[in-house]
């Protein structure tokens, strides 16, 4: 991997970290502002229902937001590591067209294909 194309897939892991950062602060500040107007005397159940479906989408945002962060956290952890684009099952290097697809790639794409992940 050349030095341009490794500082640029860090640069893009950097900046997905911060938009990932900041979905999660709205959704947890949106849940918050939902969780006040709990005991709201709405009493209709249809409203109820749709709130109650409206707050399970943003735990499930949430949730994903924090695996995509762990994984961005992981990827970033290997530059410091100077493992960065290293296979983590067969030990060879990851393709670059993949890291640029995927930069928190953690498998070579025979690897990926072998075991059916990313």
């Amino acid at each position: 991997m050349t030095d341009i194309n490794f500082k640029l897939i860090r640069l893009r892991l950097e900046n997905d970290r911060k938009r990932l950062e900041t979905q999660l602060e709205e959704i947890r500040g949106h849940r918050t502002a939902e969780e006040r107007r709990e005991g709201s005397p709405f009493g209709k159940r249809e409203e109820e229902a749709s709130e109650t479906a409206e707050l399970e989408n943003m735990v499930a945002q949430e949730k994903r937001i924090l695996d995509q962060l762990a994984e961005i956290d992981a990827a970033l952890k290997k530059f410091e590591a100077s493992t960065y684009g290293v296979c983590e099952k067969c030990g060879r290097k990851i393709e670059l067209p993949r890291l640029e697809a995927i930069p928190q790639a953690k498998l070579c794409m025979s690897c990926a294909q072998s075991k059916n992940v990313k």
